[in-house]
């Protein structure tokens, strides 16, 4: 399977894409009578409200700013529509002491409507935890959990996503790759604080998923080209190396680091003979195994002696709840999507990897791969409901445009120049690695802090991988006493498990609150 294929379905919502497809094809249309695409209109436009949310017993007033601003060239020509929605707060004195986070979700090819309606905007969805949530009407509440009274919000879509597009003659390519990507978020976002007098702010960014790439390549970017320093990052659920991140394509490194995520799992579901009562204790148990066994025995390769294979072959299917016969005609190497279908085929259900909480139908109980992920259905369309009608009625803006939710149909150029590597070295690396990136900026910057929220049933980006790539960031001692990480008995999306979003927002202000001033 292509890296990109895999890589694409890492992504907040890349299965309710699939769940949106007509089911009756479209007759072709003859190229001489298809009408051309209107040119898009190159203009600003924005929708200013104002209005009011009670965090922690106090009132708080602010100003909402759905809007798009018109990107420019060296040659002063448009090149894109960049769609974003900022929530500042009102009667500020000096704004240069208020910070600004920037936000926005993974992907590539995923618009911010999941942080937005989920944990960071002033407005948030209501949705069953680990179920199913119902149709319309969905249910929108004032968000307890928004940071804030802490700090100002932009909620970001790349183009592609959102109300954001190439203009003029720009094409998707110039912005559909890691480097491209990079660029024109990180000049959309010194034009935002240009713009409106941020530059002297405590500055953060905040990036779920495919997020993570793009937040480690942004601060270096924006530190080393345009002088723009950080307080801090705030990696959800990130996705940040090829290497560690994608199970399944020859590489033994990520069955390692997915392992842990399988025992989790198996814990939660109850598929384990003796289930041990603390689930942290357990992951640190498989953890140790996967290291200190798992990993060498795989090292060994297809050589491997037939009896340590046995071995090795039993202590997988116990930490799973699978069968030792299982993993042994697996040559020790089993998928997340593998497990995820075996492990309730019996009951002809599969398990979520975006949350693997989650449970649903199993649509072919003799596949070994997963026909869609149960996470999305669940709630996928609860929040697309609920943010455009909020978009609409209450924000007022975009009636007469197309919002796009998700957009993995573009050709993503995964190349990607690591800083510090010449082209002999190989710079222009094909395989996305952003863990050197983030390293150089945490040395060019004494300052930056790292926040990672992590969740413990996540399959789509495994803690264990997470915590393989920070513990491989070349960095001195005391930068390592600069990163925190804070875990969840949740998925990738961990807020949607309120008790985890009150926990997301203490772990957040706090970060906040302990780094804007430094």
């Amino acid at each position: 399977m292509k890296a990109w294929t895999l890589l694409s379905s890492i992504v907040i919502a890349s299965l309710i894409c699939a769940t949106l497809v007509a089911q009756t094809e479209t007759p072709p249309v003859d190229a001489a009578k298809k009408k051309p695409e209107p040119e898009v209109e190159a203009k600003p436009a924005a929708s200013q409200t104002t209005h009011q949310i009670t965090i922690d017993c106090k009132v708080l007033s602010y100003t909402a700013t759905a809007a798009w601003l018109i990107m420019k060239d060296d040659k002063d020509k448009p090149i894109a529509r960049f769609g974003y929605t900022a929530y500042t707060k009102n009667g500020v004195d000096d704004v240069r002491r208020r910070p600004v986070t920037f936000a926005f979700n993974g992907g590539p090819g995923s618009s911010s409507i999941w942080l937005h309606m989920g944990i960071l905007g002033p407005r948030r969805v209501v949705v069953t935890d680990a179920g199913y949530t119902p149709p319309p009407p969905s249910q929108c509440v004032d968000n307890a959990y928004t940071p804030l009274d802490v700090t100002d919000v932009v909620m970001i879509d790349p183009v592609g996503t959102g109300f954001s597009k190439p203009l003029g003659e720009a094409k998707g390519a110039d912005f559909w790759g890691v480097d491209q990507d990079i660029k024109s978020v990180g000049a959309f976002i010194k034009r935002y604080v240009t713009e409106n007098g941020r530059w002297a702010s405590p500055k953060y960014i905040l990036g779920e998923s495919y997020g993570g790439v793009r937040s480690a390549g942004l601060v270096q970017y924006l530190q080393s080209a345009h002088g723009m320093n950080f307080n801090g990052v705030v990696l959800v659920s990130p996705f940040l190396s090829m290497f560690s991140g994608i199970d399944g394509v020859a590489l033994d490194l990520p069955h390692v680091l997915y392992l842990p995520t399988f025992a989790a799992t198996a814990w939660y579901h109850g598929a384990l003979a003796d289930k041990p009562a603390s689930l942290e204790a357990y992951v640190a148990e498989v953890e140790r195994f996967a290291t200190d066994e798992y990993a060498p025995a795989l090292m060994k390769g297809y050589t491997i002696p037939a009896a340590e294979k046995k071995a090795i072959a039993a202590k997988l299917g116990k930490y799973t709840g699978t069968s030792a016969d299982y993993w042994e005609k697996a040559d020790l190497r089993v998928s997340h999507p593998q497990f995820l279908q075996e492990l309730k085929r019996s009951q002809r259900l599969i398990a979520g990897r975006i949350d693997s909480r989650f449970i649903g139908p199993s649509l072919n109980a003799h596949s070994d791969k997963m026909d869609y992920d149960p996470f999305f259905p669940s709630i996928g369309p609860a929040y697309t409901a609920a943010f455009l009608d909020y978009l609409h009625s209450e924000l007022k803006f975009g009636n007469d445009e197309e919002y796009k939710v998700s957009a993995f149909d573009v050709k993503w150029d995964w190349h990607h120049k690591q800083p510090g590597l010449s082209e002999e070295d190989g710079r222009d690396m094909a395989m996305t690695n952003t863990v050197p990136d983030l390293a150089m900026a945490m040395k060019m910057n004494p300052s930056l802090n790292v926040l990672v929220q992590q969740g413990r049933f996540d399959l789509a980006t495994p803690q264990f991988a997470m915590q393989h790539d920070l513990d491989h960031l070349d960095i001195p001692p005391e930068a390592r006493q600069r990163i925190r990480i804070q875990y969840y008995e949740a998925g990738h999306m961990m807020y949607v498990n309120e008790p985890s979003a009150m926990v997301f927002r203490e772990s957040l202000v706090k970060f906040i609150g302990d780094t804007d001033r430094l």
